[in-house]
C-alpha cells in the first residue's frame, strides 16, 4: 500500500480510502466489520463516513468495530467524516451553520465513540451560511481538539478558492482536502476544481471512482440492469442512472477502452480504473465503495498495479469530456498562453 500526506499536512494516509456508504444499508454490520478487518490487513489507513450514510447507522457501525478492536490497530485509522445534510425535521437541521455544525459533530463523535475525528468534512456549500461562520466554528472545533484536520467536500472551484482565501485571511484552520466525484466518466473538474486544489495545496479525495459501478464492466449496452446490483435494484439511481449515463456513447467506449487495457494486463477492470485515478494530479487517497469483502479484495488489487504511459494515453483520450472552446478548450488555452510568434 502506497501512503501520501492528507493534503499539505503532515498526516499520513493510504492511497486507497475506505468507503462506507454500504454499511448499515447494502452491507450488514458482519460485512462492514469484515471489510473493516481486511481493509486494515491491506494496510488500508483511511475510513470514510458521513453522518447521514444511512441515517447514522454507518458511523454506529464503525464506532462498534472501533470499540472492540485492539489499540495497536485502531490507532492506525485515520477516521473522516461530514455534516452538512438534514438527520431529522428540524428548521436548523441542515447547513453549514455553527449551529447545525455544532450539533451534528457533536452526535457524530457519540456515534463512533470517540472524541476526536481527523477529519472533518463539510459535505456540500451552504448558499445561506456565510463561508466565515463555518470556518470560524471548525476552527474553535480544531482549537478544542474535536477535529484534527479541516476538508471539503462538493465545492465548486470558485466556492473553494473563496473558502480558502477567507481561512487565510482571517487566520482559521485552513481546508487540506476537497472530496469530489471524479473518475474515468466524470472528468469536468479538470476544468478548474483540480487547478485550484493544486494551487493551493489541497489533496483530493475522489469518489465513485468507478462510475458508479459502470467502469467495472457489469452492465450492457442491449440490457437494462437487473439483479442484486445498485443500478439492478434501481436503474435510476443518482447520477450514474442507466438512462443518464447508458444513452451516451462516450460512456461505452471509455467502458470498451478499460476492458480493453484490463483483458491486455490480466486484472479487473475496477482495477485499472482505479489505477488511473489513483495516479491523477493531485489524488491523495481514492474511496472505495464495496458491498462485500469480494469486491473489496479486487478493488484493494488496484494498490499494486501501475498503468503504462501508453496506457494512461489511451484512457486519457477516449474519456476527455470535450470541454467547451471557451474558456477550457484550444482558443481558451490560447487566450492564456505565453507562448507568441518566434518567441519562447
Amino acid at each position: 500500500m502506497e501512503y501520501r500526506t492528507l493534503g499539505p499536512s503532515g498526516c499520513s494516509v493510504s492511497a486507497l480510502a475506505l468507503g462506507t456508504m454500504t454499511f448499515g444499508h447494502e452491507t450488514d454490520e458482519a460485512g462492514a466489520h469484515a471489510q473493516l478487518d481486511r481493509f486494515v490487513e491491506a494496510g488500508g489507513t483511511l475510513v470514510d463516513t458521513a453522518d447521514v450514510y444511512t441515517a447514522g447507522a454507518s458511523e454506529e457501525i464503525i464506532g462498534r468495530w472501533l470499540a472492540a478492536r485492539p489499540a495497536d490497530i485502531t490507532d492506525r485509522v485515520v477516521l473522516a467524516t461530514k455534516g452538512r445534510f438534514p438527520m431529522a425535521e428540524d428548521p436548523n437541521g441542515a447547513g453549514l451553520s455553527r449551529r447545525h455544525l455544532h450539533r451534528a459533530l457533536d452526535a457524530s463523535l457519540r456515534r463512533l465513540g470517540v472524541e476526536t475525528v481527523d477529519l472533518y468534512q463539510v459535505h456540500a456549500w451552504d448558499p445561506l451560511t456565510p463561508i466565515e461562520e463555518t470556518l470560524r466554528f471548525l476552527d474553535d472545533a480544531v482549537r478544542q481538539g474535536k477535529i484534527h484536520y479541516i476538508g471539503l467536500s462538493n465545492f465548486t472551484g470558485w466556492q473553494l478558492q473563496k473558502a480558502v482565501d477567507v481561512a487565510d485571511f482571517r487566520g482559521l484552520a485552513r481546508p487540506v482536502t476537497l472530496q469530489p466525484q471524479y473518475s474515468l466518466l466524470s472528468r469536468e473538474i479538470e476544468w478548474e476544481i483540480t487547478p485550484a486544489c493544486a494551487s493551493e495545496g489541497l489533496g483530493l479525495l475522489p469518489w465513485s471512482p468507478l462510475g458508479g459501478g459502470w467502469l467495472t464492466g457489469k452492465y450492457r449496452r442491449d440490457a437494462r440492469p437487473a439483479g442484486a446490483t445498485r443500478l439492478g435494484e434501481n436503474p435510476e439511481r443518482g447520477v450514474e442512472a442507466y438512462d443518464r449515463r447508458g444513452g451516451v456513447a462516450r460512456t461505452w467506449a471509455v467502458v470498451d477502452e478499460v476492458r480493453a487495457v484490463a483483458e491486455e494486463r490480466g486484472v479487473s477492470m475496477a482495477q485499472v480504473a482505479l489505477a488511473w485515478v489513483r495516479d491523477r494530479p493531485a489524488v491523495t487517497s481514492v474511496i472505495l465503495g464495496a458491498r462485500t469483502v469480494e469486491q473489496l479484495d479486487d478493488n484493494l488489487a488496484a494498490a499494486g498495479l501501475r498503468l503504462s504511459d501508453e496506457e494512461r494515453d489511451r484512457l486519457d483520450k477516449v474519456s476527455d469530456p470535450g470541454a467547451a472552446d471557451y474558456p477550457y478548450g484550444g482558443p481558451g488555452r490560447e487566450q492564456r498562453s505565453r507562448k507568441v510568434a518566434g518567441g519562447r
